[in-house]
């Protein structure tokens, strides 16, 4: 139901959006009809090897996504279920997560060059402060009585963390990394483009040079595809491992 309302909102807004770029109100070459994009698009599947940068783009991605949540996860619990660590990282934290991850492009540049290492570091710089922070404030959340349950029947702080924090976490830790998608979607967007020569965010600055906008939009369309995909892909997982609760969709 939600997919079919999707596109009866969808549908009239691309048929105006082709009615306006046929009708000669403004400039085609700056608001190209929807069927033009549509060309575009297959001529870079066809003629310009899509599949290959779609699949080159995707495995950056999963290098950096993944970089980030092995790092942040741990580290969001470690800081929400200890007092004391909490007291001296929580203040660093804080003060860097306000930093646009864009902002650190230049010095990444500088310190790894322009390479596949940049981009991973990038994305997963971009991904790393909305899990660490949304696994962090689920530990912090945790419902006591469920700690002191679990400690009744000789729960070592161990088990703690891997059956009650981390699992009470979980639902956080996956919307952490929903938005995480979409930040490091950003990054390796702004590595491709700025430092990179592969990938759908060169195809789209090479499109930028040659003022090619129907393939600009075909390339936003790509990264926007891409988004969706993963986060779909995150709510089966999320569907398949919280058996317990309803899943709102």
């Amino acid at each position: 139901m939600p997919r079919t309302e999707s596109l009866r909102v969808a549908l009239p807004l691309l048929i105006v959006w082709e009615i306006v770029g046929r009708s000669g109100l403004v400039s085609r070459s700056l608001v190209p009809p929807f069927s033009d994009v549509i060309v575009a698009l297959f001529d870079l599947l066809f003629h310009r090897h899509l599949v290959a940068t779609i699949l080159s783009s995707l495995g950056t991605f999963s290098l950096g996504i993944s970089l980030a949540v092995i790092l942040a996860v741990p580290l969001g619990m470690w800081v929400g279920w200890s007092a004391k660590v909490r007291r001296h990282i929580l203040p660093i934290l804080q003060l860097l997560a306000p930093i646009p991850p864009i902002a650190w492009a230049p010095l990444t540049m500088v310190i790894f060059g322009i390479g596949l290492p940049m981009k991973v570091f990038l994305v997963a710089l971009g991904a790393f402060f909305p899990i660490l922070l949304n696994t962090y404030q689920a530990v912090m959340d945790t419902d006591p009585r469920y700690v002191a349950s679990a400690r009744v029947f000789g729960a070592t702080e161990w088990t703690l963390i891997r059956h009650v924090y981390f699992w009470n976490a979980f639902g956080s830790i996956i919307s952490g990394v929903k938005a995480g998608i979409a930040l490091g979607l950003i990054m390796l967007t702004a590595a491709e483009m700025y430092g990179g020569r592969s990938g759908i965010g060169f195809m789209l600055v090479q499109a930028k040079e040659f003022f090619q906008i129907p393939v600009m939009i075909a390339c936003m369309i790509v990264l926007g595809l891409m988004g969706w995909s993963l986060i779909e892909v995150l709510k089966f997982i999320e569907r398949k491992s919280s058996v317990w609760k309803e899943v709102r969709r």
